[in-house]
C-alpha cells in the first residue's frame, strides 16, 4: 500500500502507553482487564468492567465518551469501542465499531442474533481451527451455533465448547482483572460546591453504590474504606484544610453500599466538612474474596448478629468509642461474677488512626 507508514518497533514506548490507558480507566471503573506485553495476542485489547455504573456515569454510550476522552492524550487515535454481555461479543463490536469513537451497542441478550452473520473464523485465533471450519463449510458463527455442543468438543475437544460458547453469545472467559485494580477508588465533583451534608451524602450514596455493584459482580468484599473530601476554600478562613480524609476499617468484609454509606456519613456528621465541598473520592481497600454465611435452618435471628455490629460501630462513632461496649464472656464458671465476662470495644468503632494512636 502506497499510503501505509511503517514505524520502528518501540516495545517500552508500547508497553508504557498501554499502562497508561489502564491508569486513565482505572478512574472510571475498577474492573480492568489488559495486558501491556507486546507480544501477547491480546495486547492493544483492554476491557472495562461497566456493571453499575450508570448511575454513577450515566448511559454507556456516555462512559465510553469520557473514557475516550480521557485517552485522547495518550493514544495516536480515537480507541474503538464495544459493549455487550460478554467479552467475545464485545471485542468482535469493538472491532467493528466506526473509527469516529462511537461505541458498538450490541442491546442485552442480543449477542447471539449480533454474531451471526460474522465469519466464523473471529471465534479463534488457531490456524489450524480456522482452516477445519472452512472445510466444514462453518462459514459463519451462526452456522457453528446451530451446532451441538457435543459435536464441537468431539471435533475440538476443550476449544469447542468454547466455540459453541461464543457462537451462542455465552460467556467463556472468567474475567479476570489487572492486579493494580484491586485499589478500587472512584471520584465525584459536586457542581456547585455543597456547603450542606445531605447533597454530599447523596454523592457519597452513589459512590458507594457503584464500588459495592462491582464488588460483588467479582465475589469481592472490603475491610478498609478511605473517603477524601475536597474543600473549596474560596470564602474559608485562613488556615482552613483544603481536604478532610477518612479511612475507616469496617466492622467485617462487606460489599453493602448501604452499609459503607451510614457508616462514612456517621464519621462526616461527628467532623463535618470545615468548607464546601467540591469533590468527593472513595476508596475500598483490604479487598478480598467474600465469604458466605451459613445460615441456621431453626433459627432465624442469627443474622441479627451481623446488624447489630453495624449499629454498634455507628453508635460509637456517634457517641464516642468509650462509651459503647459489647460484653464478651470470659469464664462462665468462675467464682467471682465480674470475673465471668468483660468488656470489649466495638468492631469498627473506630478510625484506622485513631487505632495507631
Amino acid at each position: 500500500m502506497p499510503e501505509a507508514t511503517f514505524l520502528d518497533l518501540a516495545s517500552d514506548a508500547d508497553r508504557v502507553a498501554i499502562e497508561a490507558a489502564c491508569e486513565r480507566l482505572a478512574a472510571f471503573s475498577p474492573g480492568i482487564a489488559g495486558t501491556s506485553e507486546v507480544t501477547d495476542p491480546g495486547y492493544g485489547r483492554i476491557a472495562v468492567q461497566v456493571d453499575g455504573l450508570t448511575r454513577l456515569w450515566g448511559a454507556e454510550e456516555t462512559l465510553v465518551a469520557r473514557m475516550s476522552e480521557a485517552l485522547a492524550p495518550i493514544l495516536p487515535g480515537p480507541p474503538r469501542a464495544g459493549i455487550a454481555g460478554t467479552s467475545f461479543a464485545a471485542s468482535v463490536a469493538a472491532g467493528h465499531a466506526p473509527v469516529n469513537g462511537q461505541p458498538a451497542l450490541i442491546p442485552p441478550g442480543e449477542e447471539r442474533r449480533y454474531l451471526a452473520p460474522l465469519p466464523a473464523r473471529l471465534l479463534t485465533r488457531d490456524p489450524d481451527i480456522r482452516s477445519r471450519l472452512a472445510r466444514f463449510g462453518l462459514r459463519t458463527i451462526g452456522s457453528v451455533a446451530s451446532l451441538p455442543r457435543t459435536a464441537l468438543i468431539a471435533r475440538f475437544g476443550d476449544e469447542g465448547a468454547r466455540l459453541h460458547a461464543r457462537a451462542r453469545g455465552e460467556e467463556a472467559e472468567r474475567f479476570r482483572p489487572r492486579h493494580a485494580s484491586e485499589r478500587m477508588a472512584l471520584a465525584l465533583p459536586l457542581e456547585p460546591p455543597a456547603a450542606g451534608l445531605e447533597a454530599v451524602r447523596f454523592v457519597l450514596r452513589r459512590l458507594a453504590a457503584a464500588l459495592s455493584d462491582q464488588l460483588r459482580a467479582r465475589g469481592r468484599a472490603a475491610l478498609l474504606v478511605e473517603l477524601v473530601v475536597s474543600c473549596d476554600l474560596t470564602f474559608a478562613r485562613a488556615g482552613t484544610p483544603s481536604e478532610l480524609r477518612i479511612r475507616h476499617r469496617l466492622p467485617e468484609p462487606t460489599a453493602d453500599a448501604e452499609a459503607i454509606e451510614r457508616l462514612l456519613f456517621a464519621r462526616l456528621e461527628k467532623t463535618p466538612p470545615p468548607a464546601p465541598v467540591v469533590r468527593l473520592e472513595l476508596e475500598l481497600g483490604m479487598v478480598e474474596s467474600a465469604a458466605g454465611q451459613q445460615l441456621s435452618l431453626f433459627t432465624p435471628q442469627v443474622a441479627r448478629d451481623a446488624r447489630l455490629t453495624w449499629q454498634l460501630a455507628r453508635l460509637a462513632i456517634v457517641f464516642g468509642a468509650d462509651r459503647v461496649h459489647r460484653v464478651e464472656l470470659a469464664d462462665p464458671e468462675a467464682l467471682v461474677p465480674e470475673a465471668r465476662w468483660r468488656w470489649m470495644p466495638v468492631a469498627g468503632a473506630t478510625s484506622v488512626e485513631d487505632e495507631r494512636a
